[in-house]
């Protein structure tokens, strides 16, 4: 086995047809129910990168843009964007395709930051990211952003309750 975990690695994408069993109180899918999805997506782009088990330690945004109705596949692409020492954050954009193929429309968006873990249940360091295109790039860039501001709040919630 190497070090290096193959390309493909790092992007997973996930396909299941949405049922009553998956249904709200309005008859469409229930949110939880695409949310669960999203974190499983995730995790998986994000142990199969790392060769570790990942746990989810944030969801920077989760965004819905409209229903999966029941019947409709529920297409969750994720892609491991970023990694730093011992954490990743994968994206994760979720479609509904219609049964017949005919109409597909982006319902969700969402970042999560997942933390590989050793045998002993620690953090541990994560293979690093290839990053080849000009997106691979630009998602690795945002990524960083989104992560300063996410530790840049973590510091200001901290001095925030310090100072009470």
């Amino acid at each position: 086995m190497t070090d290096q975990p193959p390309r493909a690695a790092h992007e997973v994408t996930f396909i299941r047809p949405m049922t009553h069993h998956d249904a709200n109180g309005l008859g469409n899918v229930h949110g939880g129910v695409i949310m669960h999805q999203v974190d499983t997506a995730a995790g998986t782009a994000a142990a199969r990168h790392s060769r570790r088990p990942a746990v989810t330690a944030s969801i920077d945004e989760l965004s819905f843009f409209g229903p999966v109705h029941v019947g409709e596949l529920l297409i969750v692409r994720a892609r491991v964007n970023a990694v730093w020492h011992t954490s990743m954050e994968v994206g994760v954009r979720v479609e509904a395709e219609s049964w017949d193929g005919a109409q597909v429309r982006h319902t969700t968006s969402a970042y999560l930051v997942f933390v590989a873990l050793g045998e002993d249940g620690h953090p541990v360091e994560v293979p690093p990211l290839e990053l080849v295109t000009d997106l691979d790039r630009r998602r690795h860039h945002e990524a960083d952003i989104r992560r300063h501001a996410r530790l840049e709040r973590r510091e200001r919630v901290k001095a925030s309750r310090d100072g009470l």
